[in-house]
């Protein structure tokens, strides 16, 4: 497979029997909020992924809406569909709001969260790294997500080990993962069979385009897409990765 990347995902490109494409806004949203959107076939029906911005995701399956890192200046929550499961990663404003998880947020929501965004955020379902929990019918995994080489100049990591998490989520038989704030951290040599990643590649908090590539040798995504990457140039993941056939690479608008 040849890494690739298209500046519109009104392309259909297939992969190892997975395919994406692009529609129109997610359900549920009016002209006015339209994104770019991929579909991945399954085969227990279309995943569906909304690249709203920055770090923040929407997926839907089987008519559940997963919304990722929900943040009001990234959308207007009140033109996007009510949430079934929210995943939060870690406590930074950037990825936790609880305006926007008030305007998503249903008494049946399901709300997954770490320790620390559990003093925000009440009725939420607290993971911890290593945590392995069936909710609303999915098999969501915490995994480690914290900095290693970049800190504040007071010295400590602007993601400390143990404070967040990254998330993989089984959508049937297909594994997504989304690995929040983090750097090309050891523990991505444990992640087996992922199918989708979403790695971050902004300055000074997470990835390199060159860590992020480390990072995705590690554990050999089908398909990478880069994220929450502010003013880093995606396409330089592209080059990093050129050699590496059997990661496709897809870049999509995270305005």
């Amino acid at each position: 497979m040849m890494n690739r990347t298209t500046a519109m995902a009104w392309l259909f490109v297939p992969a190892i029997l997975l395919a994406a494409g692009s529609g129109t806004a997610p359900a549920g949203a009016n002209e006015e909020e339209t994104f770019e959107e991929d579909v991945i076939k399954t085969e227990q029906g279309d995943l569906k992924i909304a690249f709203i911005g920055h770090g923040t995701l929407m997926f839907t399956w089987q008519d559940k809406v997963i919304h990722v890192d929900p943040v009001s200046r990234e959308a207007d929550y009140t033109k996007l569909p009510k949430a079934d499961l929210v995943l939060i990663t870690h406590e930074h404003g950037d990825h936790l709001d609880p305006k926007a998880l008030e305007v998503i947020r249903t008494p049946e929501t399901k709300i997954v969260l770490t320790r620390i965004c559990a003093e925000k955020v009440a009725g939420g379902l607290t993971m911890k790294n290593g945590d392995v929990r069936a909710v609303d019918g999915l098999k969501i995994e915490a995994v480690p997500a914290y900095n290693i080489v970049h800190k504040r100049p007071d010295g400590t990591p602007f993601h400390p080990k143990g404070n967040g998490n990254g998330y993989v989520v089984t959508f049937g038989k297909r594994r997504v993962y989304v690995a929040g704030d983090t750097e090309n951290i050891p523990e991505m040599k444990n992640l087996k069979k992922i199918d989708i990643a979403f790695l971050p590649m902004n300055l000074p908090y997470t990835m390199t385009p060159e860590m992020a590539a480390d990072a995705a040798r590690m554990f050999g995504p089908k398909i990478l897409y880069p994220y929450h990457y502010g003013q880093t140039d995606p396409n330089e993941l592209v080059k990093v990765l050129a050699d590496d056939k059997d990661i496709e690479v897809r870049i999509r608008k995270m305005r």
